[in-house]
């Protein structure tokens, strides 16, 4: 696309941040469009669980609740407690949906299709996601409640538990793929067996993809993990004391990282744009339509469990992510290591 603009006069400058700028829009604004298609549908996974109908009054087949929804959050009232930190208030919404978009900057959606190929786009996913920690503390210590406060140590402490496990978990991927480039590590998953595309079928790395699809609900705070709103104890979590479009962000932000991670366990383990076996016929399908079927997928498992799975006590959690998830893991990185050692490095 740079030289494109290029070669409509443009200094090479101008068309690379015009590109970069066009490339940054055609992939969030989807993404905002996703996010508020996917609380419907989460909505109508839980209702037909439960065998109840689920939004189905505002548009066709109720299509237009969520835009409904949103309508309605704009025209509220934005209101701050008398005694919070105004500013932080204000800025940890901000900060939540914010690095929900920024990871998608590295994602393969094809074969070159993403906003930006740098090398190193396993770490950029990494530290994005754990910026996410700082609107949740924030938004709980600046609202200058209890409730709100205990929640957001309570989260922070979750999202930095998981995120352990989760970091030896993508140790064991860039091991095996031999780079931290997101479609180095999509290329790496051709052709299993001769046939099969995707890290699933690899023994070491099976229950690796089953570790990092728990953790990522875990990491997402999202049933049965989602301790940090636990209503009856803590009258909706973090999110307490905010309203309006603040309350909307933390929303969005939270649906967008569920999406992500969909991803991520797609991109990871399960081929990512790739087909699902390595036929030529299956590659005449756009990559892009193979990811997004994938991640309607895990989005479809991350419904199911929220929508049949009793919430964890706390203590279970914990005892889930450092001292099952941590030392397995840890164990795995050795075995990966092992193997590739003694196999593809003689």
């Amino acid at each position: 696309m740079t030289a494109f603009f290029q070669g409509l006069g443009l200094p090479f400058e101008g068309a690379w941040l015009l590109s970069t700028i066009i490339g940054i829009l055609v992939i969030a604004l989807p993404l905002m469009l996703a996010v508020a298609m996917i609380i419907y549908a989460d909505r109508k996974i839980w209702a037909a669980m439960a065998l109840r109908r689920g939004p189905n009054v505002v548009g066709p087949f109720g299509l237009l609740q969520s835009f409904a929804d949103g309508l309605k959050v704009f025209l509220q009232e934005t209101i701050v407690p008398s005694a919070a930190n105004k500013t932080l208030f204000l800025i940890a919404p901000i900060i939540t949906f914010t690095v929900a978009l920024m990871a998608w900057a590295v994602i393969p959606f094809g074969a070159g299709v993403l906003v930006s190929n740098i090398n190193v786009g396993l770490l950029y996913i990494l530290a994005i996601s754990s910026l996410g920690v700082y609107g949740v503390v924030l938004s709980g210590w600046a609202s200058n409640s209890k409730y709100p406060f205990y929640s957001a140590i309570r989260a922070s402490a979750q999202m930095i538990s998981y995120e352990v496990s989760i970091g030896f978990i993508l140790i064991t991927v860039v091991l095996w793929a031999g780079s931290f480039n997101m479609s180095a590590i999509v290329e790496s998953q051709k052709g299993y067996y001769g046939f099969v595309n995707g890290n699933f079928v690899n023994p070491l790395l099976f229950p690796m993809a089953i570790m990092f699809l728990i953790s990522a609900m875990a990491e997402t705070a999202r049933a049965p993990f989602d301790l940090t709103e636990a209503e009856s104890e803590l009258v909706a979590g973090y999110q307490t004391e905010y309203s309006s479009m603040a309350f909307a962000l933390f929303w969005l932000g939270e649906y967008a990282n569920v999406i992500l991670m969909c991803g991520l366990n797609a991109i990871l383990f399960w081929g990512g744009y790739l087909p699902p076996f390595d036929w030529a016929p299956l590659y005449l399908v756009p990559g892009i339509i193979w990811f997004l079927l994938k991640i309607a997928f895990f989005f479809f498992v991350f419904s199911w469990v929220k929508a049949t799975v009793p919430r964890y006590r706390y203590d279970q959690l914990m005892r889930l992510g450092w001292k099952i998830f941590l030392p397995t893991s840890l164990l795995f990185v050795f075995l990966v290591s092992g193997f590739l050692m003694l196999t593809r490095y003689s």
